[in-house]
């Protein structure tokens, strides 16, 4: 079974403050405009939803207002998918074609690359194993996670230093070259990202 990616460019603390914000006009713009949406995540819910998981919209809005939130586990995927769903409406979506679709543990191989080009400061892989942002409760399905700005700034410094020494030295790390295209596209979401102040990279598996 494969796997997917999306990658969000966001003001990082703006839409950690969309929880529990109350925003209801947002709710209504989301409901009127998007409405189409979120009927089909019912409907590809459906077996969930009818046992006891909140619809799209429940979900959503529980975000919005900070919960209530189901006791029940299994129910928790809603809320992170409601949470991709405000990522996906107010960030800008970043190219992810070196990791949709992707399979077994490509994110943490994409992780070795960065580590042998010095970058440590930020994980792929954590877009997968991630949490959500507190209150939202945790969920495997969609993994959840993000790039904050300072954690890019340093990987983009342990990028160019890297980049310094092997323009010095003639020798780059020993690396597949899909794994350097998919690097490639991590650094490109960084700078997309640093070039616009308070900004980061939010990104769920699915």
């Amino acid at each position: 079974m494969s796997s997917s990616l999306s990658v969000y460019l966001l003001d990082v603390a703006a839409t950690h403050a969309l929880i529990g914000s109350r925003d209801d006009r947002l709710l209504k713009v989301i409901r009127d405009d998007f409405g189409d949406d979120l009927v089909r995540d019912d409907d590809y819910h459906g077996y969930e939803i009818e046992k006891g998981a909140p619809t799209a919209y429940e979900a959503l809005r529980a975000v919005v207002h900070a919960g209530p939130f189901s006791d029940d586990r299994r129910h928790a995927f809603q809320y992170g998918y409601a949470y991709a769903r405000l990522c996906s409406l107010t960030g800008a979506f970043l190219p992810n074609d070196c990791f949709t679709p992707h399979k077994g543990d490509w994110l943490s191989v994409v992780d070795e690359g960065l580590k042998a080009l010095g970058v440590t400061a930020v994980s792929v892989d954590a877009f997968s194993h991630g949490a959500p942002p507190a209150p939202l409760p945790y969920a495997h399905t969609p993994g959840c996670g993000e790039w904050a700005p300072d954690d890019i700034a340093r990987a983009l410094q342990q990028f160019e230093a890297t980049k310094r020494a092997v323009d010095a030295s003639g020798q780059a790390p020993p690396l597949e070259p899909e794994v350097v295209e998919a690097v490639m596209q991590c650094v490109d979401w960084m700078r997309h990202a640093a070039a616009r102040p308070g900004h980061g990279v939010i990104g769920f598996r699915s």
